[in-house]
């Protein structure tokens, strides 16, 4: 499904990345702009995307991926034309990190680590919210059906106290895409599997790992590999039982293609 792969992009970025001497972390300042995606931040933290996280254009996203990330240009490309949707402007040539906070345009209900609009401040980390998806990560290791508990859960609690909760089959896709990018950021995208402490050190620092000993992937992380981890997690995140286990394993057929 195109949206799980836009979503990923989106949400968490892929590939991992090693923040090069030249891309140090650098705390965001007053005046400079950050969203709701950690990933997008870290990059801005890192200097890979604009510090002050505006005037993102094509040309600075795919050189930032590119250089950064690991991944091929149409993958970027593909990034920034869905990002560039929250800027008002007609037919805008950037966007900045802010523009990304506007409600139900990429930002939704039941985010892992950010509070539901409804309850104010959308898009800065929320220690409670993070906290309350990290009660179902319950192995130094997470799996696939680890991380989609911690999702199944987030709706469940945004659908009960939240009386504006908004969940659409669109937002479906991009939550699928944001709970797998963890696994392609950081993790082993084979076994579908990835180390909790550099997902946590992450999220709540919006800094790369590397510290924790974490380094960049080699490979070059294709929509087929985006596709196969967002069904794996789609699987996982069904309340229907059946006679066969969630597959979090490590796959062959790699025929996600049908996604985009």
């Amino acid at each position: 499904m195109r949206l799980t792969t836009i979503s990923t992009i989106l949400s968490i970025g892929f590939a991992a990345v090693k923040a090069q001497d030249d891309h140090p972390w650098k705390a965001p300042g007053p005046s400079d702009f950050r969203g709701p995606c950690p990933m997008l931040n870290t990059l801005a933290n890192h200097g890979f995307l604009p510090h002050d996280g505006r005037n993102i254009t094509k040309e600075t996203t795919i050189n930032a991926m590119a250089s950064a990330l690991n991944f091929n240009t149409s993958l970027a490309a593909l990034m920034f034309q869905m990002a560039v949707v929250a800027n008002p402007e007609p037919n805008a040539t950037f966007f900045t990190l802010d523009q990304l906070n506007v409600h139900n345009v990429l930002e939704h209900d039941a985010s892992l680590s950010r509070s539901d609009a409804f309850f104010g401040n959308n898009h800065v980390f929320n220690e409670t919210i993070f906290n309350e998806t990290k009660v179902y990560w319950t192995a130094p290791v997470l799996d696939a059906n680890m991380l989609a508990n911690g999702k199944v859960a987030r709706q469940l609690n945004s659908k009960a106290f939240n009386p504006n909760y908004t969940f659409t089959s669109t937002i479906e896709a991009f939550s699928l895409g944001e709970v797998s990018a963890p696994i392609v950021a950081f993790g082993d995208m084979e076994a579908a599997t990835v180390n909790k402490t550099l997902v946590e050190y992450f999220f709540e620092n919006e800094r790369f790992p590397t510290e924790l000993g974490w380094s960049r992937r080699t490979e070059v992380v294709t929509q087929e590999d985006i596709g196969r981890l967002t069904e794996i997690i789609s699987n996982a995140s069904s309340l229907i039982t059946t006679a066969k286990p969630v597959v979090s394993a490590r796959r062959r057929d790699l025929h996600a293609g049908v996604y985009l």
